[in-house]
């Protein structure tokens, strides 16, 4: 769907930081709240990982979808979300979060500044870059049939594929390859999975060819790759296989980047939150993955959940006098949600 980017610098009530699923919701939810938004996106497009990194995965856990792509949930997460009309604004970075006041924020970024009078940070893993494979020609080989992220399907109908990783990523490209491509092996310097039991259930029950222990130890080719040699860490032996594309599943490493120069309290690579979602700087929200808190899951639905949270509480930050509680969305009529009521409980 086409999207009405609108450009002004005037101030908003609420700034969302990341334009991810929990971004997405949290921009649709200040709507509802009757707060104005406007969403800032680093990338091109929205949609975080979901839409750079695996935009044809399946998702099986999201309520209300026994299975959805992941593309496809990201479509109807911004149509939701454009009904509100929010300020979009794309290939834009904020490098520096300013408290002017006690309600107003400056965020200064790579095109301007915005203000606000709260900030909602849904950055997910933060910054991220792939994990480089450990063969010393990988370098060599990017672009000509190395892969840290995946292309469509389509990419791969009857290539020979070697997916590297032992992860969700990893598996699940093995298995959405599988129907498009010529061969696909999946190798793994361990025998243990960090995947879904259901997953490593499905990968081998397919023509997938797994190979534990094993590890990546050289590529071959000319202009494009054409093999690899595979060392088993526990017997030492090595075997050359005859590749066109080695996929990378060994995820990425995430930065907070200028974040962590923003007076947040920060443990690792996360944002320390309350169970407002409010970080150590009244005013400041943090949602979805970039959070942490005791017994925290990182999953889509529960950044869906810590997004309705974030913005009840911002509301009633940037309007004391308004009531945390929305009531049920069941009960609206066309007046302001914030004044919806639904009798006693």
């Amino acid at each position: 769907m086409g999207m009405d980017i609108h450009h002004g610098a005037e101030q908003t009530d609420v700034a969302v930081i990341g334009g991810g699923p929990s971004g997405l919701f949290a921009a649709f939810y200040c709507g509802m709240r009757g707060l104005s938004c406007r969403l800032i996106e680093s990338l091109p497009q929205l949609g975080g990982q979901l839409t750079a990194l695996y935009p044809e995965k399946f998702i099986y856990d999201v309520a209300g979808f026994s299975k959805i792509r992941a593309g496809d949930l990201i479509e109807r997460l911004k149509a939701q979300m454009m009904q509100f009309e929010p300020d979009i604004r794309l290939s834009e970075q904020v490098l520096k979060l300013e408290k002017l006041d006690e309600r107003l924020f400056a965020l200064h970024t790579t095109q301007g500044v915005h203000t606000a009078k709260a900030v909602i940070i849904c950055g997910g893993i933060g910054m991220f870059t792939p994990r480089k494979l450990p063969a010393a020609e990988a370098g060599d080989f990017e672009g000509r049939g190395i892969d840290y992220l995946m292309k469509e399907t389509e990419a791969y109908r009857d290539k020979r594929v070697l997916v590297v990783g032992g992860g969700d990523s990893a598996v699940d490209y093995a298995l959405m390859l599988e129907p498009v491509a010529r061969q696909v092996t999946l190798i793994h310097r361990r025998d243990q999975f960090r995947a879904h039991e259901h997953s490593v259930r499905r990968l081998y029950d397919s023509s997938i060819n797994v190979h534990v222990f094993t590890e990546l130890q050289a590529i071959h080719g000319g202009d494009r790759v054409e093999g690899a040699t595979l060392l088993n860490n526990r017997t030492k032996e090595t075997r050359e296989i005859a590749v066109d594309v080695i996929l990378s599943g060994l995820g990425f490493s995430a930065s907070l980047g200028p974040m962590k120069t923003w007076g947040l309290n920060i443990e690792g690579n996360e944002i320390v939150v309350n169970s407002r979602m409010e970080t150590n700087i009244p005013g400041v929200f943090a949602v979805g993955d970039i959070n942490t808190y005791p017994g925290k899951v990182k999953l889509i639905v529960t950044g869906f959940g810590e997004a309705t949270i974030a913005v009840n509480h911002a509301k009633t930050y940037i309007d004391p006098s308004a009531r945390t509680n929305p009531g049920h969305s069941s009960s609206r009529t066309d007046m302001p949600v914030d004044r919806v009521t639904t009798g006693s409980r």
